[in-house]
C-alpha cells in the first residue's frame, strides 16, 4: 500500500466577502478536529497541484472550480509527523451546486470574521498575506504536537512578532 502524500492543497473560495471554510467535526481521529480550514486534501499518485485541487474541490464541495490562482506554498513542521508541504489556492470562479461534505460542515464566512473562528494560529498568518494580496510566498510553520505555534518564516525571514 502506498503511503499518504505529503504534498497537500488548500483553496479557499470567495464569493461576496466571504470564504467557503469547513468546519472539522466529522473525521475521526483528524489533526483538524473543531478547526475551520479551506478545502483540499492530499495529491493522488500522479496529480499536479491543479488536478488535486480540482478533484479535492468537485469532492468536498461538489463544486467544479472555473477561476483559481497559485498563492503560495506552506511547508507545516510538526513534531511527531512528517514534514507537509502544502499548495495553497484561492479561487472566485466555480460552477454546479454545493453539496454536503462528509469531512465538516461547510460555511460562507464573511472574512473580516474568519480570525474569530477555531484555526490554526499559523492560518492567520497565510489569511493576512491572502488579504494584502501578497504576490506568491513560501510561508514555512513549525508546530509543537500540542498545536502550539513555536516558528514562522516567510520567504526565508524568520517572523518574529506572530508568536
Amino acid at each position: 500500500m502506498m503511503s499518504r502524500s505529503r504534498l497537500t492543497t488548500l483553496c479557499y473560495i470567495e464569493k461576496d466577502d466571504c470564504y467557503l471554510m469547513m468546519h472539522r467535526i466529522s473525521k475521526k481521529n483528524d489533526i483538524n478536529k473543531d478547526k475551520w480550514i479551506g478545502i483540499g486534501g492530499h495529491f493522488e499518485e500522479d496529480e499536479s497541484p491543479e488536478e488535486c485541487l480540482l478533484r479535492e474541490a468537485k469532492e468536498e464541495t461538489g463544486l467544479t472550480l472555473t477561476s483559481y490562482q497559485f498563492r503560495g506554498i506552506v511547508t507545516f513542521d510538526c513534531e511527531d509527523y512528517p514534514t507537509e508541504y502544502m499548495c495553497l489556492y484561492t479561487a472566485d470562479g466555480y460552477e454546479g451546486v454545493m453539496t454536503e461534505c462528509t469531512e465538516g460542515k461547510l460555511e460562507w464566512v464573511p472574512k473580516k470574521q474568519i480570525p474569530e473562528l477555531n484555526l490554526w494560529k499559523g492560518d492567520l498568518i497565510f489569511f493576512d498575506l491572502l488579504e494584502k494580496e501578497e504576490p506568491f510566498f513560501s510561508l514555512k510553520l513549525c508546530y509543537y504536537k500540542d498545536g502550539t505555534l513555536y516558528r514562522a518564516v516567510l520567504n526565508g525571514e524568520e517572523l518574529e512578532n506572530v508568536l
